[in-house]
């Protein structure tokens, strides 16, 4: 049905290729990435930059180069100093609730006109120090903390600990569900071959901004580390699918809690990559979006938070699905696409169990052009990376509904709903 004048709309979802950990985007700075894609949101909307109120964008790995980076990325993408920005962190939701914060600010009319989005560069997220600043004291030396590491195990806080990161909490939906292996590995081929699929058919085409990087000499990884430059090459095409993977392949990996766990199953096959990408959407009302002559892809019908433990924070989407659901008087049924992305193959399965979307007729509607396991997961930016495939994937199946879920560390849940506006190519 055509959207109301006050109802919250999504211009214009696009994002960058998703660059494998160490790979051709290694050397982009988180700030200029995103930058790239807000230009060219403003240049495919038609929209005077100065009608733009507010950059918001969710980064979970940031550093002090780009502090607020909603505001660096918006003068970085030539927008004018009246345009406000600011960032956002709720780890692997951050990109879908940098839209849903912008969501709330039109709607209190707190602004009018939000562009939001994600972004990640995982390859330079930083390595840091909580004792350097006053001098090394004693004989155990100066102790720098990866990032990336930390993240994974610090989310929950000091009462609520992970000492094992993601990993252990997708080995505790693993082992309270008593899903195997076979299962979890399963999945992760499914999602290579739909995405590999997705990109040979060209499906990706229209959502993705190029990125021209520098070419550099030296072997994998001069691209971080400093090489000789060579000249420039375009990145159109998402580098960490493998498409060529085989079950035996899968099941040739070694787990990666085995030492500590001998029945342990996740491996770097079934779970997500991490990577460097940023995504944004320009969002308003459909009255504003009338009046300034954009062109709605989406309707935003509802969205949920939840809180679950963070020992098993894969289960997270089931109790915001729930909520979201309810709120917009759907059921799961009613849902012509559904995205739970791929943290690991086994928190998809757990949340697929107990929300009953088990057997060939749900998967056919989950995930379909593949996820975290095969597309990767730059996590401040999977989230909008997740709505701007949804929209154009809905868009060509002129479906009406689609679920976005997202699992966050440290125990939490979220979860929107979206319609598709008609008449949208």
């Amino acid at each position: 049905m055509p959207a109301s004048q006050s109802d919250i709309v999504v211009c214009h979802p696009l994002r960058t290729p998703i660059g494998r950990f160490g790979g051709a985007l290694a050397g982009r700075r988180p700030a200029q990435l995103a930058a790239l894609v807000i230009a060219e949101v403003v240049h495919r909307s038609g929209i005077r930059t100065e009608q733009v109120d507010e950059v918001i964008l969710g980064h979970s790995y940031p550093s002090a180069e780009a502090p607020a980076i909603g505001r660096a990325a918006a003068l970085d993408a030539g927008l004018p100093q009246t345009v406000t920005g600011v960032q956002v962190d709720r780890r692997c939701g951050s990109g879908l609730q940098a839209v849903l914060d912008a969501a709330m600010q039109i709607r209190s009319g707190f602004s009018e006109v939000v562009i939001a989005g994600g972004v990640d560069v995982m390859s330079a997220a930083p390595l840091y120090t909580h004792e350097g600043r006053w001098g090394i004291k004693g004989s155990a030396g100066l102790r720098l903390h990866d990032a990336l590491a930390r993240g994974r195990v610090t989310a929950g806080g000091d009462r609520h600990p992970v000492p094992g990161g993601m990993i252990e909490t997708a080995e505790n939906l693993r082992r309270e569900f008593g899903i195997s292996r076979a299962d979890q590995d399963a999945l992760a081929l499914r999602s290579q071959q739909r995405v590999a699929k997705a990109i040979d058919e060209g499906l990706f085409k229209d959502e993705i901004v190029p990125v021209t990087v520098r070419t550099l000499s030296g072997a994998p990884g001069a691209a971080r580390a400093g090489g000789t430059p060579l000249g420039e090459s375009v990145v159109d095409t998402d580098e960490h699918p493998r498409p060529d993977t085989t079950a035996g392949q899968l099941a040739a990996l070694r787990p990666m809690m085995a030492a500590s766990d001998p029945e342990a199953t996740v491996t770097a096959g079934n779970a997500s990559g991490q990577n460097d990408a940023a995504a944004a959407c320009l969002v308003t009302t459909a009255e504003t979006a009338h009046r300034l002559g954009l062109v709605p892809a989406l309707r935003l019908v509802s969205f949920a938070r939840a809180g679950v433990p963070a020992a098993t924070m894969g289960l997270g989407p089931v109790p915001a699905t729930e909520a979201a659901l309810g709120k917009a008087g759907l059921t799961l049924a009613d849902l012509d696409l559904i995205e739970i992305n791929e943290a690991f193959a086994a928190q998809v399965l757990a949340c697929t169990r107990v929300l009953g979307l088990t057997g060939t007729d749900h998967e056919e509607r989950i995930n379909v052009n593949g996820s975290g396991i095969s597309l990767g997961h730059p996590v401040g930016a999977t989230g909008a990376r997740v709505l701007a495939t949804l929209a154009h994937e809905l868009h060509r199946r002129q479906g009406r509904y689609a679920l976005e879920t997202m699992c966050i560390g440290g125990g939490q849940g979220l979860a929107a709903v979206f319609e598709r506006v008609p008449g949208v190519a």
